[in-house]
């Protein structure tokens, strides 16, 4: 049997997956589905790194996104 590598994100890298999933939220609930606001992060992810950094609510983010 294989063993898994017990991979621990730090703190900041787990900060930014909640951010993104919190936009995700804001996303649907703007009218786009759970798929298509995952796969807009997924090709948008430095822009939506930068928004992380800048400082913007998950909410400020996806109305930046959907404008």
């Amino acid at each position: 049997m294989a063993k898994k590598k017990n991979e621990e994100l730090d703190e900041e890298t787990m900060a930014l997956i909640n951010w993104c999933i919190e936009v995700e939220g804001f996303l649907v609930a703007g009218g786009a589905t759970v798929e298509q606001a995952q796969e807009h992060i997924e090709e948008q992810i430095e822009w939506f790194t930068d928004q992380f950094y800048d400082g913007l609510t998950p909410e400020e983010a996806a109305k930046e996104a959907l404008a």
